[in-house]
């Protein structure tokens, strides 16, 4: 598993990533959603769930989970054709909004963010899972998710993949200025598996009038000290 499989040492985890030190350049006063990684906790959880941290007083009753498709290629979107998801926390509730569904029960962009939500409380979830999609069709499906209401949103996404240490920094210093600054004009040069579900973050804040602010980013090198080949990671809210 992505996670242990142990639902006290799960629940642990969860617990010493939410209570560590948040060293922001602005604290959000509100939160519409996340955007955080999805590798092994072992690799990135900490990172998310410094960013989860950031809703633990926050009353959110549903959340949409965007994540990349890994396993098979499809167009547009998927959702969840199971009106539970298991985890070791227990089962949660899902949702949908006449999306398209389907099992995507294998998808780790999606579950790895489950644990997270449950410990803070989330009722229900419609997790997404995105193919490839067109700006219209990412602007779509920001519309359409954006009129749920009392939900938290969270994007799923790893930076950049196998570069060594300084080439990773030096691009994911890059992407995440992108998607700061949101300008969708200069999405295609972001380097990251979730380049599609980030085309659906930027126009959802542009309707809700809002950017994303930096969290916390890190690379694998900074976890395991191997620098010959990492993986990027990056937190934000918005």
């Amino acid at each position: 598993m992505w996670y242990p499989s142990n639902k006290q040492e799960l629940e642990n985890f969860i617990e010493k990533s939410f209570k560590q030190e948040l060293s922001l350049k602005e604290f959000p006063e509100k939160i519409h959603g996340l955007i955080v990684p999805h590798a092994g906790y072992e690799y990135s959880g900490l990172i998310a769930g410094k960013a989860f941290s950031l809703i633990k007083d926050k009353k959110f009753q549903k959340a949409v989970v965007i994540g990349p498709s890994h396993y098979k290629p499809i167009n547009n979107l998927l959702t969840t054709n199971k009106k539970y998801l298991e985890t070791p926390l227990g089962n949660i509730q899902t949702f949908n909004i006449d999306f398209q569904e389907s099992d995507i029960s294998n998808e780790h962009s999606i579950n790895n963010q489950i644990p997270f939500l449950q410990k803070l409380g989330i009722k229900e979830i419609m997790p997404l899972m995105i193919g490839d999609i067109d700006l219209k069709q990412a602007q779509e499906i920001a519309k359409k998710i954006s009129k749920i209401s009392d939900c938290l949103y969270v994007f799923s996404t790893d930076l950049s993949h196998f570069l060594n240490y300084d080439e990773a920094q030096f691009n994911d210093k890059e992407t995440i200025h992108i998607i700061e600054t949101n300008d969708i004009r200069t999405f295609e040069s972001i380097d990251a598996c979730g380049a599609f579900p980030l085309l659906i973050m930027s126009y959802l804040c542009k309707i809700l009038k809002t950017k994303p602010k930096l969290v916390e980013y890190k690379n694998s090198g900074d976890i395991t000290g191997d620098k010959s080949g990492v993986v990027g990671y990056a937190s934000l809210w918005f």
